[in-house]
């Protein structure tokens, strides 16, 4: 078992961003990609993006822009990127978007960190969307053939695609997630019916923009590659929700979506203190397994005077663990697999 485990701890203590969602009057019509029409003027632009480590990194060189509204029928996404540089090569639904520049969606109906759904598009408007059992640190189970049914989606090009004569912007886009499927990770697993989000329900979300370095040959946009190792060189990673290392599947690392009437602030979840906590044991679990073989209940060897919070233990066996704390009068726990629950009141 000795060093099978990659889980990367973030540099930064979170911070989430919070999007106070506005319920939509009407809808969009026919999505074109075209964010200058009556319905998304009924919000604001969300906060600008990050590197994917952080405000330690330069900030974007290109700016990201996105808008959420929401109804009863659909979650509503527009977003704007600004290029000079708009190419894409993938054509086919749910093959690998991410080889071109695109923009990513992240949405996690419950804060579990499993069971949750990525959206990626790029700017031929080409789809991959997919449902993750787990994230990819804990081996992941990606279930690829899963669809959105009814998914709409469009792109409006401000410039030309995969033509760098021309006076390139940018692209718009515009998404409609309907609720019918969303509800395989809803917040209530005995209760199927419940698809469409109350008011002030909480979900976790990101957005995540990759841009590869090109440059044009042959009137193309080329990778640029690394003379030493002839591959590209590696993109760049900006997030509406900076993670704090380079991997965007961190769920517990994600902003907050906070479904309103017109952006009224609820209180955010009081316990995400005490899973913090718990997800920071997490990752100095498998530090620790890494580097001696095996886990440990000597917690606070791993995390100090921290430890004594929240009446928090740990019980492992050579390949698991499994951590606890006391909060409002409830048990959370985390497994080493990264799951998060709540358990009966103690």
């Amino acid at each position: 078992m000795k060093g099978n485990y990659r889980v990367k701890e973030p540099i930064i203590e979170p911070n989430p961003p919070v999007c106070l969602c506005k319920r939509a009057k009407g809808t969009p019509g026919k999505l074109d990609g075209d964010l200058n029409k009556p319905f998304w003027q009924q919000t604001e632009w969300m906060q600008d993006f990050h590197d994917i480590e952080g405000d330690s990194k330069p900030l974007p060189r290109k700016k990201t822009m996105v808008k959420v509204l929401w109804n009863q029928e659909a979650l509503y996404v527009g977003a704007y990127l600004q290029d000079d540089t708009i190419w894409a090569t993938v054509t086919q639904r749910d093959d690998i978007i991410y080889v071109d520049n695109d923009f990513e969606v992240f949405l996690a109906p419950n804060d579990s960190t499993h069971q949750y759904y990525e959206l990626e598009m790029n700017a031929m408007n080409t789809v991959w969307d997919l449902m993750m059992d787990k994230p990819q640190r804990d081996c992941v189970r990606r279930i690829i053939s899963w669809d959105i049914k009814g998914l709409e989606t469009a792109v409006k090009i401000d410039g030309k695609l995969n033509d760098p004569s021309a006076d390139n912007k940018g692209w718009s886009l515009e998404i409609k997630i309907p609720w019918f499927s969303l509800r395989e990770c809803g917040q209530d697993e005995c209760m199927p019916s419940h698809i469409v989000p109350d008011l002030g329900e909480i979900w976790r979300m990101d957005f995540s923009r990759v841009e590869w370095e090109v440059q044009v040959q042959n009137n193309q946009y080329v990778k640029i590659t690394d003379p030493q190792t002839n591959q590209p060189l590696p993109e760049n990673n900006w997030l509406w929700a900076p993670t704090g290392v380079i991997d965007a599947h961190m769920p517990e690392r994600w902003g907050y979506l906070v479904f309103t009437e017109n952006g009224e602030e609820y209180p955010l979840p009081a316990e995400d203190q005490a899973k913090l906590l718990l997800r920071k044991l997490y990752y100095r679990q498998h530090a620790y397994c890494c580097k001696e073989g095996r886990f440990t209940e000597d917690i606070h060897l791993l995390l100090g005077e921290q430890a004594d919070r929240y009446h928090l233990r740990a019980f492992v066996t050579p390949s698991m663990f499994e951590a606890i704390a006391d909060f409002d009068g409830k048990e959370y726990h985390i497994r080493q697999d990264g799951y998060v629950w709540c358990g009966d009141e103690y």
